[in-house]
């Protein structure tokens, strides 16, 4: 197997080191979207809406897929099941609960899309299930194309489609340093009843709480 031990790339230098004072707000969403409109104009981010969703079971077992987030707001980020990618030297990570999102949000999200990401929502029922073969996919996507080939007939959004909010308790802005001395800047929640210690917490908007991390 080959060593990938050494492998490296430059991230940002000491001159550009992300801190409080280049924050574009001092509460979460606001920098959240000054970093994804970055994102969005930077060549080679193709899918810079891609975002990581992990979650365990209650035994502890952990879980992580990409998915495509489609909606932000202070009532908190809303994805749906597709899948995605991102490359970058600022990444967000994101904690709270999920919900599901109403089932009428999703159903006019859902009659948004093209209409093949539609017949193919239908395809992929029972979504992760082992399937026989790509050509069993295809004959059913081709089938569902048939059915549904006038332009005039609405397609079914499957009861088992649909999208979920992550409500944030935990923002955490992250800039990558060659040094590896990593910029994390973290904006949070406070706990009932906690006590503040101003020489490591700041008060932000809004009822956050502003932290500088260590890498």
């Amino acid at each position: 197997m080959a060593d990938v031990s050494g492998i490296r790339r430059p991230y940002h230098n000491k001159n550009e080191i992300f801190d409080v004072k280049d924050l574009v707000a001092r509460e979460p969403f606001a920098q959240f979207e000054a970093w994804f409109e970055e994102a969005r104009k930077t060549p080679g981010i193709d899918e810079p809406n891609a975002m990581a969703i992990a979650s365990a079971t209650r035994d502890g077992c952990p879980s992580v897929r990409m998915v495509l987030m489609k909606h932000i707001d202070k009532q908190g980020v809303v994805f749906y099941t597709n899948y995605g990618s991102r490359k970058a030297k600022e990444l967000v990570r994101i904690e709270g609960k999920v919900e599901r999102v109403p089932e009428e949000e999703s159903d006019h999200y859902f009659h948004e899309r093209p209409r093949a990401s539609q017949i193919g929502a239908l395809v992929s029922q029972n979504q992760s299930s082992v399937v026989p073969s790509r050509e069993a996919l295809d004959k059913r996507n081709a089938e569902l194309q048939d059915m549904y080939a006038e332009e005039s007939k609405i397609i079914p959004k499957p009861d088992y489609w649909g999208g979920y909010r992550v409500v944030p308790s935990v923002f955490e802005f992250w800039q990558g340093q060659t040094n590896r001395l990593h910029d994390r800047l973290r904006f949070r929640k406070p706990s009932s009843g906690e006590k503040i210690n101003p020489e490591l917490t700041q008060t932000g908007d809004d009822g956050w709480l502003l932290e500088r991390l260590s890498p």
